[in-house]
Order: structure tokens, then C-alpha cells, then sequence
């Protein structure tokens, strides 16, 4: 009984291993072949299914924007005699389609980047010279293995080649505004695309293309930036501040004053050079050590005397004052030169005159190029100037502040503007020049009385300010104006 018991149990075991081995290999079998199967479907899916549907990436050019509105602000075309201005309108929209551009205002486009797109490209940063060939850095593809793959790319302002292609490789367009690469090999199509080379045909300093790069139903856009290099202008700062500052004066028949505010600075500071420009009905003699005194025609006013005035300066920087300011005690330009060169994109640094900080912001809005804009001044700052306290961003200061003598010169002073100037300056350098002002860089103000003919100069009659406000339709392309 026992050796029956003992082989029905032998019989089982055998069994059971029979039954888990034929399992076993049923099992992976099945999966072995479910595995084939699947990577069957990746690879119809890849050669088969169509791509991505092509989408508009652009590009798209801004459209003009709304027409402003200056509340409470009468038109800036207000004074235009109403026989002259159909006429002054056509001249402002043509000097206004000259201005943009002037400006690139035709390279001003929206480009959206499509996504999951299997294409490699610069995205910004692309710059070449003009006329001359320049590798195209970045360009790949990374997609999916497949029998044949082919790129293609077009430009506007230029030819595109492949450098030293060999025997085999298959390159269509060399040389011409639109290059085809194909290849059965991705790695050698890649080989291909760093060797890829545009040259523009057009000739300007500073414009920009736009590179069209395609595979499939994929296509991106990439800017190309066709700029002239410039030549680097510097100011060698020197040892001390007598290098690196010239004062500024304008000077109108308040001679008393003058002398008084040549002295102050000479107190201060012995060496330094000042420069007058002074357009006075009878000149006086200005003498003293390292002046320069520019005598002009009688009354050319405030900003002509400005522009004369800064087209001497030598030095990096320049102070401006008015000609019945007072150097105090505490008055230091080392201070302002302090600022400017520790935060070098700095253009002007205002200070304070007695305890007038006097600073403003100016809102502006581009309106429609039919209208033009709108721009309102308001006592406001930007925001705080880091690592400095008491100093922030504005968009205007006081007559008193450290320019930077380049980049004062590219905006310049208006000369048309004689007696009420000073805002309209800072218009327009708006989004030209990085401004501060900061708290505790003081100078004086004298105190005294002005003459009846120096009165009649500074408050010019009401017809001035009419006129100006019409310049200012024109030249600015406003609509309105309020401060």
C-alpha cells in the first residue's frame, strides 16, 4: 500500500512539472509574439500615419493699434491754421511712414515656435554682416527612424549653400534662396545642416531676414540679423574728475549770476573746464582759467545753445546747469560719476536744486498711425534703482543732472524751441535714454530778481506756446499733449 501511495505521488509531481513547463512556454510564446506585434504597429505608425497638421506660425506683422484718448486735452492740431492742415496731415503721414522704416518697423513681426516640432534652429541670435557667407549655427533634426528624410529652407534677402559637398550627398539649390537636403542617412543629414552657410544679397546696416526651415508638414521661422559692425567710441576717464566731467552753461544776459556760479565751481573745483554758450542782445567778456565762452547770434534760445554747448565736451560725461545755480559745500559731482559708472547703461543722473527734486514719468501710447499718440506727464517714478536708495528710474529730471555725452548727442536738443524747453527734451529721448534721479546730490539756487527784458524772454507770449504745440503734432506725431 505504501509503495502505491509513493508512485501516485511520483505520477502527480511529474505531472505537475510537465503542466507548469508546457504553461511556461504557452505564456511566452504569446508575449513574445504580442512584443513583435506591437513593435510591428510602432513601425507602420511611424511610416504611415500622417504628421502633425500644418499650422500658421506667423509671421505675423503687428496690427496698427487703437487711437488714443488724453482726457481733459484739447487736440495737438488745435493751432493749425485750418486752410494749411489737410495739407501739414499728408506731410506728417508720409515723414511717419519714412520714420518706421527708418526704424525696422517692418522687422517688427510675431513668430510663434509650432510644438513638438522635430527641428533644431537658432532662435535668436543669428547675426551675420552683410554680403558675406556665414555658417548657420544649430541646425538638426531629431525625429524617427524612416526611409528617406529631406529638409528643406528659404530666405528673401539672401542665397543659401552647403560647404564641400561630396559625391552621393543630395543637396538641390546651392546658391539660391531655397536649399532642399535629402538623405536615407539621419546622421549624415545632420552632417549636412552644420554645414549650411547664408549670405544676404542685400545690402544694409542693420536689417533682418527670416529663414523658413521645413520637414514634412513641420516648419519653423528663425530671424537672421543683418547688421554692420560699428566701431567702438571711448572716453578715457583719466584720474580724477577734471577728465572726466565738463560743465555746461547757458547763458542769457544774467551776467551777475554767472560770475557768481563760475566762482562756486572754481571753489570746488579749480580745474575743471566749463563751457558757456551764450546767446546774450550784448555779450560780456567771461575770462577765467580752463573756460570756454561760444558767443552766438542774439537770442537763438535755450536749446541751440544746448546743442552748441555739448558739441564741444570732450569727456565722457558733462553737468548740466543753469547759469544762477550755486556749487554748495555738499554740491559733489564725484557723486553722480559714482553712479553712472557702477551701472553703466545709465544715460542721465539727476539730482536736486535746493530741496526740488522736481522728476516726472511720461505715459505714452503710439495710438493709430492715422491719429498718433498720446502722451501725458505725471509726478511719478518707474520703480527703485537697485543697490542705490533715493535714486529711481523716471523719464525726466530737473536742469541739474550728469549726462552721458554720447548718448545725450544721439538725442540732441530741438532747436526750434527757444524760451519754454525742457520736457520736451526728455519726449524725445523716451525709450532712448536710462534715467535716475536720486535723493542728496544738491546745488543752490541764487536768489534774486528779474529784469523786465529778461522776464519778457522768459515768459514768452502766448503765440509761442501755440506754435509749439503744432511743432510738436508734427514732429512727434501726437495727437495730444498734457503737462
Amino acid at each position: 500500500m505504501h509503495g502505491v501511495h509513493k508512485t501516485v505521488l511520483i505520477v502527480i509531481v511529474l505531472l505537475t512539472g510537465l503542466l507548469t513547463f508546457y504553461f511556461d512556454w504557452t505564456f511566452c510564446s504569446k508575449t513574445s509574439a504580442q512584443v513583435l506585434s506591437f513593435s510591428s504597429f510602432q513601425g507602420l505608425k511611424d511610416t504611415e500615419l500622417p504628421d502633425f497638421p500644418k499650422i500658421n506660425i506667423g509671421p505675423f506683422h503687428n496690427e496698427n493699434p487703437m487711437p488714443c484718448t488724453c482726457k481733459n486735452t484739447d487736440p495737438a492740431n488745435r493751432f493749425v491754421p485750418e486752410n494749411e492742415l489737410d495739407d501739414l496731415q499728408k506731410r506728417r503721414e508720409e515723414e511717419f511712414r519714412q520714420h518706421q522704416i527708418r526704424t525696422g518697423k517692418e522687422n517688427d513681426v510675431l513668430i510663434l515656435a509650432p510644438a513638438n516640432s522635430p527641428l533644431q534652429y537658432p532662435i535668436r541670435g543669428f547675426r551675420v554682416t552683410p554680403m558675406n557667407k556665414t555658417l548657420i549655427p544649430g541646425l538638426a533634426l531629431q525625429t524617427q527612424s524612416r526611409a528617406v528624410y529631406k529638409v528643406s529652407l528659404r530666405v528673401q534677402k539672401g542665397l543659401l549653400s552647403v560647404l564641400d559637398v561630396q559625391e552621393g550627398e543630395q543637396v538641390d539649390g546651392q546658391n539660391e534662396k531655397q536649399l532642399s537636403i535629402s538623405s536615407s542617412n539621419l546622421q549624415q543629414l545632420n552632417d549636412l545642416l552644420t554645414r549650411v552657410t547664408y549670405t544676404s544679397t542685400v545690402y544694409h546696416i542693420k536689417t533682418q531676414d527670416l529663414a523658413y526651415f521645413s520637414f514634412g508638414n513641420h516648419e519653423v521661422i528663425f530671424p537672421i540679423e543683418i547688421r554692420r559692425l560699428s566701431v567702438p567710441v571711448l572716453f578715457d576717464m583719466g584720474k580724477d574728475v577734471n577728465s572726466q566731467v565738463t560743465v555746461l552753461i547757458k547763458a542769457f544776459l544774467r551776467y551777475k549770476e554767472l560770475n557768481v556760479l563760475i566762482n562756486s565751481v572754481r571753489r570746488l573745483y579749480p580745474k575743471i573746464k566749463i563751457i558757456i554758450a551764450d546767446d546774450s542782445l550784448k555779450p560780456e567778456k567771461v575770462v577765467g582759467d580752463n573756460i570756454e565762452h561760444y558767443v552766438m547770434p542774439p537770442a537763438q534760445g535755450w536749446f541751440a545753445g544746448r546743442n552748441l554747448a555739448l558739441s564741444q565736451v570732450t569727456t565722457k560725461y558733462f553737468l548740466w546747469v543753469d547759469d544762477d545755480f550755486l556749487f554748495l559745500n555738499e554740491t559733489r559731482i564725484e557723486s553722480f560719476v559714482d553712479i553712472m559708472e557702477a551701472v553703466p547703461e545709465l544715460d542721465v543722473v539727476g539730482g536736486e536744486v535746493e530741496r526740488n527734486q522736481f522728476f516726472f514719468k511720461l505715459e505714452y501710447e503710439e495710438g493709430s498711425s492715422e491719429e498718433g499718440g498720446c502722451i501725458k506727464r505725471v509726478s511719478r517714478t518707474h520703480a527703485p534703482l537697485p543697490g542705490f536708495d533715493g535714486c529711481f528710474f523716471v523719464d525726466g529730471v530737473v536742469n541739474y543732472f550728469l549726462g552721458r555725452t554720447d548718448a545725450v548727442r544721439r538725442v540732441g536738443f530741438d532747436p526750434f524751441l527757444k524760451r519754454v524747453a525742457h520736457t520736451e527734451f526728455f519726449v524725445d529721448g523716451l525709450g532712448d535714454l536710462l534715467i535716475v534721479t536720486c535723493k542728496g546730490l544738491r546745488i543752490g539756487h541764487q536768489k534774486h530778481g528779474h529784469t523786465d527784458k529778461y522776464s519778457s524772454f522768459r515768459h514768452p507770449p502766448k503765440s509761442e506756446s501755440q506754435t509749439k504745440m503744432s511743432h510738436h503734432f508734427f514732429k512727434n506725431h501726437l495727437k495730444c499733449m498734457k503737462y
